[in-house]
């Protein structure tokens, strides 16, 4: 799947669960979407938290999942061509001095 398809995806699930909706609990707006998306970044960290050695990989694979999703939704509803803008970054980093 390219991120165009895992875009439908995620929004077919989000449709699926009710979301979308006007009245939903869970309004999904860049604001929520974006906290949700480091709350999300923050599980990330958590499995890395008081240790030394690595997660494991089931779990590291479903946080940065989470993420994933989050990312693609907060592109998605705010209009960015998010393969576009990687790609820009990418370009834009080439040139920068770290």
């Amino acid at each position: 799947m390219d991120l165009t398809e895992l875009t439908t995806a995620m929004h077919r699930f989000v449709e699926a669960r009710g979301w979308y909706a006007p009245d939903s609990p869970k309004p999904q707006s860049p604001r929520n979407l974006a906290s949700s998306l480091v709350i999300e970044a923050a599980e990330v960290l958590e499995l890395f938290q008081w240790s030394e050695g690595e997660p494991k990989s089931e779990a590291l694979a479903s946080e940065l999942a989470d993420v994933a999703l989050y990312l693609l939704q907060l592109a998605s509803v705010s209009e960015i061509d998010l393969e576009r803008a990687i790609l820009d970054k990418l370009e834009t980093n080439y040139d920068r001095a770290w």
